[in-house]
């Protein structure tokens, strides 16, 4: 498994670009994965592996060049116009996107990103970042924030302040987009936000001279939920819809394997477990993969019970409906049965996933046994799912295996290989599961 650690202590003594041969950037890193050789979505986009910095220039085999972003950017000038010039006649494509900051916040201090905690704001942020584009966050208090600007919780609602006061607050939010916004020459500036943090900049941004896009505007809450279900973005791997075509074929290829990375990856079209039920399996009732992610206040938690540091994000892949290895059976399970029937069910004995999430957190709270009332509670209040339908199941256990060795989810067991929160969660299954 690929090291990241030596790679991003290297970039920061980077004034602006580096060249590393690729033998170079892979002994650095301890080998870099698979799909570092497969597939151009590995290098597009901010990644983790080298934060403050994108790649122009990948030659596999041979180099890889980095360029270090500007501060508080996903994209320099140049770049986004380009892919304004580059999109299909007739396409409003935004060169920054702005997002609503929303009531519902962890209790300590957190990067803006972090902080707010709704269903509606988790899809805005996944939106943002699958666009690829610069995003920022309005916020009632601060105004203009990125993403990664550390914050105190606060209680203040916009709609509830005077109109003197939206006022002043929406010249300072465009007063501090204005420098940003310069270099790009007639902007556009999509908006995510209510009436309450859109009106107040409208007007000042179109007298910049800036196009404004508001795909939500007039929605209401459940709507604008619906609109990231269906309208998630762009991926890193290429549209989403296109993804999504793909893999309904029934003739599975390894090119692929991209598609679903990204798909599983990425939160975009993340459900909380209500919103899971509430589309009563349409388009559920098929074979696929799915992918569980908790959220700062559960990966905490989790990390209590295994002494080990859980990361909020992606946490565990699975599939419903492979073929039988050994008998060559269909199977008759889909994605709503494993994720509904299972998974939210009232049984860990019934779910190798439930069962690993009670045992961690019975040990986090020392109780003797897995309380099922309170572990399905807890699953509704700190987890999401994607779901990501792949109809033709003789293909599931081997795409399952590549796609856990792309991902690397920590409490994934099978198919992976030892490590010591494994080990410790082997440890606990086997202790809660006799109980």
């Amino acid at each position: 498994m690929a090291n990241w650690s030596p790679l991003r202590e290297a970039l920061r003594t980077v004034d602006d670009r580096v060249v590393y041969p690729w033998k170079d950037l892979d002994a650095l890193v301890g080998g870099l994965p698979r799909s570092a050789y497969q597939y151009d979505a590995f290098w597009k986009g901010p990644r983790s592996g080298w934060p403050g910095f994108t790649t122009i220039d990948v030659r596999v085999g041979e180099s890889v060049t980095f360029v270090r972003r500007p501060t508080g950017q996903h994209a320099t000038a140049p770049e986004q116009q380009h892919r304004r010039h580059q999109q299909p006649a007739g396409v409003e494509v935004a060169d920054l996107l702005l997002v609503t900051c929303v009531k519902q916040k962890l209790d300590h201090t957190a990067p803006a990103r972090d902080l707010y905690t709704s269903p509606l704001f988790r899809k805005e942020r996944a939106y943002a970042e699958a666009s690829g584009l610069p995003w920022f966050i309005l916020s009632a208090v601060h105004g203009l924030v990125e993403p990664a600007t550390v914050l105190e919780p606060y209680e203040l609602r916009l709609s509830a302040t005077p109109r003197s006061y939206r006022s002043e607050w929406g010249a300072r939010v465009v007063a501090a987009l204005a420098e940003r916004l310069a270099p790009l020459g007639n902007p556009v500036v999509e908006v995510h936000a209510g009436a309450a943090y859109a009106d107040p900049i409208r007007p000042l941004l179109l007298d910049l001279g800036c196009r404004v896009v508001e795909p939500l505007r007039g929605l209401t809450m459940g709507q604008r939920l619906a609109w990231y279900r269906s309208t998630p973005g762009l991926m890193e791997s290429g549209n989403w819809q296109s993804a999504r075509t793909n893999l309904s074929s029934t003739a599975y290829e390894t090119p692929r394997l991209s598609a679903v990375v990204s798909a599983l990856a990425s939160p975009v079209e993340s459900r909380t477990p209500a919103e899971f039920l509430a589309t009563d399996g349409a388009g559920l009732r098929v074979p696929g993969l799915y992918s569980w992610w908790v959220d700062a206040t559960g990966a905490r938690e989790l990390g209590r019970g295994l002494g080990f540091e859980i990361q909020p994000g992606l946490i565990y892949v699975g599939l419903a409906g492979a073929t039988r290895s050994r008998s060559g059976r269909r199977s008759t399970n889909t994605l709503w049965g494993r994720i509904r029937g299972m998974h939210l069910g009232r049984r860990h004995e019934f779910s190798t996933f439930r069962r690993t999430l009670g045992s961690v957190l019975a040990n986090a709270t020392g109780e003797p046994a897995i309380d099922e009332t309170s572990l399905t509670a807890w699953m509704h209040g700190h987890l999401t799912v994607v779901a990501v339908p792949v109809p033709d199941g003789d293909v599931l256990n081997s795409l399952e295996s590549a796609v856990l060795q792309d991902l690397d989810p920590p409490l994934n067991l099978a198919k992976m290989a030892p490590s010591p929160i494994r080990l410790r969660l082997t440890e606990l299954r086997r202790t809660y599961g006799r109980s």
